[in-house]
């Protein structure tokens, strides 16, 4: 007689994951290729859960919706009940969403993220032998990007042009902020939107990737930015993130600044530096080395990685 397979869901405590021996795992299969890329991705996972564990522990799927299938089979794109799976099971898989360009439904992938608040995207990038690419010494190749999930221009806050929202918009920024008002190129035809970054959200994703570094004995934690020209929104995220390895890791400055270090319990130094973005979309092709772990905001980081 086999004993009885009982599935759990995957609990929190004190901020670290349980995961009984078959856990419950939620999956959005996807649109588009998603069926293909989901019918292949089960076979591998499965396989590895059970070598891994030789036997003792399997992934116990349960299918929820979102995305065209969903709007197909319930009139909804993205139904409550698979966002009160993903809160309720915490671990869940997903393939590609469809999102329309211009007009339609926004992104459910950023709704997701935004919605769960899963506000680091986190995106190791190595290097396979034998794979084509345009980097000059690509088996340098060792990253892992933390990207900002929930702020920045991602965020959705935009008025479309000629709608009633613009225009109110328009007229409230107008008679508050004149002198910025003004350097709008064309105001009677813009659409406008809205790039929010925060202190706290800066300290969480810095605080993430420093932390990573140090579980992970990595060398250096990159702040990825584009401060020169977007001084209070990507350079407050540059400052932020600097302010957060000294307060929090106890990081001093080198020769001046702003480049910081510390060490850790083990006595490892890691360095915290930064770099403007275009400076470093050019560096890792040419020199990737110089790269560990990057911290950068949500559409730097969907260019770099």
């Amino acid at each position: 007689m086999t004993e009885a397979i009982t599935a759990a869901p995957i609990t929190m405590d004190n901020g670290k994951l349980n995961v009984p021996p078959f856990p419950i795992i939620p999956f959005i299969e996807g649109d588009g290729t998603g069926p293909d890329i989901w019918a292949a991705a089960k076979v591998v996972l499965d396989a590895a859960v059970e070598k891994a564990y030789d036997g003792n522990r399997k992934i116990e799927w349960k299918e929820v919706l979102a995305g065209e299938k969903a709007f197909n089979a319930t009139g909804n794109w993205l139904p409550d009940e698979t966002l009160e799976a993903f809160k309720t099971l915490l671990v869940g898989i997903k393939g590609p969403l469809t999102t329309p360009v211009g007009g339609g439904i926004r992104s459910l992938n950023v709704a997701l993220r935004q919605i769960l608040d899963l506000y680091v995207c986190l995106r190791p990038v190595t290097y396979f032998t034998g794979v084509p690419t345009p980097v000059k010494a690509p088996e340098q190749v060792d990253m892992v990007i933390f990207r900002e999930n929930t702020e920045d221009i991602y965020a959705g806050i935009e008025f479309a042009e000629g709608s009633e929202d613009v225009e109110t918009f328009k007229k409230l920024f107008k008679e508050a902020f004149l002198d910025r008002y003004s350097k709008i190129r064309f105001p009677d035809s813009c659409g406008i939107g809205i790039k929010p970054v925060s202190k706290e959200g800066t300290f969480r994703l810095v605080k993430a990737a420093i932390q990573y570094a140090i579980d992970n004995d990595r060398d250096s934690v990159t702040l990825v930015h584009k401060g020169n020209i977007m001084k209070f929104t990507e350079g407050g995220f540059r400052d932020w993130g600097y302010a957060c390895a000294k307060e929090l890791f106890g990081a001093t400055e080198i020769d001046g600044g702003p480049w910081c270090s510390f060490k850790t319990d083990a006595g490892k130094e890691i360095i915290i530096k930064d770099v403007i973005a275009d400076a470093m979309l050019q560096q890792i092709l040419t020199r990737p080395a110089e790269y560990d772990v990057i911290a950068t905001l949500n559409l730097n980081g969907d260019y770099i990685s």
